[in-house]
C-alpha cells in the first residue's frame, strides 16, 4: 500500500483513540490556565500570576515523576489488551494503584518543604508570601492525582477513552466554580486569594480519581469483566515491570518539567513582570502541547496492541500516522503564536507591560512547535514498542547539557532576559524532535526484520 493509503486507513481509529484523550490533555492543562487567568483579575495581578507560576511549575515536576512511574501501564496494559488478556491489564491496574500509594509520601515531602527557600532562590518576597500556601494546598491532592493517572493509562489502553475526557471537561467545571467562589469569596464563602484557587484545584483533582473509579466498577457490574476478582495481594514482579518501564519515563518528563521550572525560578529574578509574561507563553505552548500529547497517548496504545497482536507493520503504520498528526497541528500553532500573540496574552491579563513581554516569548515558542509535535508523539510511539530509555537520554541531554547552559549564558550574560531562556528551550526541542523521528524510524526497522 502507498503512504496515502495506509494513512487513510490508520487515521480514523487514530483519530477516534486520540479525539477524547487530546480534550483530555486539554482539560488537565486548562485547570492550571484557569488559575492563572482567575487570579490575574485580583489587584496585585503580576505577583499573583508569579505564585502560581512558581508553584505550580515545581509542583508539576514531583506530580510527572509519578506520572511517569506509572506510564509503563500503557505499555504492559495495551499489548495485554491486544493479546486479548483482560485479566492481566486488571493485575497491571491493581499493582499500579500500589505503587501509587506507596510513592505519594515521597513526592508529598519536598512539595511541602520547598516553599520555604522560594526567597533563597530568588523569587521575590511579594511573589513568595503567595506562593507557598498555594503549592502545600496543591500537594493535598497528590495521592488522588496518582490515583486518577493509573486509572486512566489503564483505562485508555482498554480503549475506554471517554470517560477520561468527560472526566477532564466536567473537573473543569468544579474548578472554575472553585476558583470563582475560594478566590473571591462569593456564596459568603472567605476570600482566600491565590490560595483559595488552590484548594479549588485540589478538590478537582479528587473529583477526577472518583470519577474514573466510579466508572471503572460500573463498567465491571454492568459487563461482567471480573475486575473484583483480581488477586489483591501485591505481585512483586508486576510492580518491578512497572518500575523498569516507568523510571526511565519518569526521568524523562522530570528532566522535561524541571528545566522549564528551573527556567520559571530564573526569571523569576528578572522580577514579576517577566515571570508574568513567562507564565502567560508558558501556559500557552502548555496548552498547544497537550494536542500532541494527547496524539502520543493513542500512539502508545496502538502501537502497543499492534505488538501484542504480532503486528509489527500495524505498529509502524500506527506510529507514522500519528506522528504526522502531531506535526501537522503544531505547524498551524507555530503559524497561529507568529500572528496572533498580542491577542493572546491580553486574555490573561490587561496590563500592558506584562503583554509586551509575553508577545515576545509567544513568538519565540513558535519557533519550537513543529519539533515539539515530533518529539511528544516520537516518545509515545516508542513507550508502546517498550522503549522509555531512549526519550529519557534525549531529553536530558539536550535540555540540561545544552539548551539550559544556553539559555542561561544568553539570559544573564548577554542580557537578554526571557528571550535569551526560551532560544535556549527552543534549541533543546528542535534537537530532541530531530533525534526521536530518527531512532523512532530504526526501531521500526528493527521491528519488521
Amino acid at each position: 500500500m502507498s503512504f496515502f493509503a495506509i494513512f487513510r486507513s490508520e487515521l480514523r481509529p487514530t483519530l477516534r483513540l486520540a479525539l477524547p484523550l487530546i480534550l483530555a490533555e486539554i482539560g488537565w492543562m486548562s485547570m492550571v490556565i484557569v488559575d492563572t487567568m482567575m487570579v490575574g483579575r485580583l489587584p496585585y495581578s503580576a505577583e499573583a500570576i508569579g505564585a502560581v507560576s512558581i508553584s505550580s511549575s515545581l509542583f508539576i515536576v514531583f506530580a510527572f515523576f509519578g506520572e511517569g512511574l506509572l506510564i509503563g501501564l500503557d505499555t504492559l496494559v495495551s499489548q495485554s489488551f491486544g493479546a486479548g488478556r483482560r485479566e492481566d491489564c486488571h493485575t497491571s491496574l491493581l499493582n499500579g494503584i500500589y505503587l501509587s500509594f506507596a510513592i505519594a509520601p515521597f513526592l508529598a515531602i519536598p512539595v511541602w518543604i520547598l516553599p520555604l527557600y522560594f526567597e533563597r532562590f530568588g523569587v521575590t518576597h511579594p511573589v513568595a508570601v503567595l506562593a507557598a500556601p498555594y503549592m502545600r494546598t496543591l500537594s493535598a491532592g497528590l495521592i488522588p492525582l496518582l490515583l486518577y493517572f493509573a486509572v486512566r493509562r489503564t483505562l485508555q489502553g482498554m480503549n475506554m477513552v471517554r470517560p477520561i475526557a468527560f472526566a477532564l471537561v466536567t473537573a473543569n467545571l468544579v474548578n472554575f466554580f472553585g476558583n470563582y467562589v475560594l478566590i473571591f469569596g462569593h456564596f459568603g464563602f472567605h476570600a482566600y486569594g491565590v490560595t483559595g484557587s488552590g484548594i479549588a484545584t485540589c478538590i478537582s483533582r479528587g473529583y477526577l480519581a472518583l470519577v474514573l473509579v466510579v466508572y471503572l466498577l460500573w463498567y465491571d457490574a454492568r459487563h461482567k469483566t471480573e475486575l473484583l476478582k483480581t488477586p489483591v495481594q501485591p505481585d512483586l514482579n508486576r510492580i518491578r515491570q512497572l518500575v523498569a518501564l516507568g523510571f526511565p519515563a519518569a526521568l524523562q518528563l522530570t528532566a522535561e518539567v524541571s528545566v522549564f521550572a528551573l527556567v520559571a525560578a530564573l526569571i523569576a529574578r528578572l522580577g514579576a513582570i517577566a515571570q508574568a509574561g513567562h507564565q502567560i507563553a508558558l501556559n500557552t505552548v502548555a496548552f498547544t502541547y497537550m494536542i500532541p500529547l494527547g496524539i502520543s497517548s493513542a500512539a502508545a496504545v496502538r502501537v502497543g496492541q499492534a505488538l501484542g497482536r504480532r503486528s509489527p507493520t500495524d505498529a509502524r503504520n500506527a506510529g507514522n500516522t500519528a506522528i504526522l498528526l502531531g506535526a501537522s497541528f503544531m505547524s498551524t500553532m507555530s503559524v497561529a503564536l507568529l500572528v496572533f500573540p498580542h491577542i493572546i496574552a491580553r486574555i490573561y491579563t490587561t496590563d500592558e507591560t506584562v503583554i509586551h513581554s509575553a508577545t515576545i516569548l509567544l513568538m519565540a515558542g513558535a519557533a519550537f512547535q513543529l519539533f515539539d509535535g515530533i518529539q511528544t508523539v516520537a516518545t509515545g510511539a516508542l513507550r508502546g514498542t517498550g522503549d522509555t530509555r531512549t526519550p529519557m537520554i534525549c531529553h536530558f541531554s539536550a535540555y540540561w547539557l545544552i539548551g539550559l547552559p544556553l539559555g542561561t549564558y544568553l539570559c544573564f550574560r548577554r542580557h537578554w532576559g526571557a528571550l535569551g531562556l526560551w532560544i535556549g528551550l527552543s534549541l533543546s526541542l528542535i534537537l530532541i524532535g530531530i533525534l526521536l523521528l530518527l531512532f523512532w524510524r530504526r526501531r521500526v526497522r528493527l521491528l519488521l526484520k
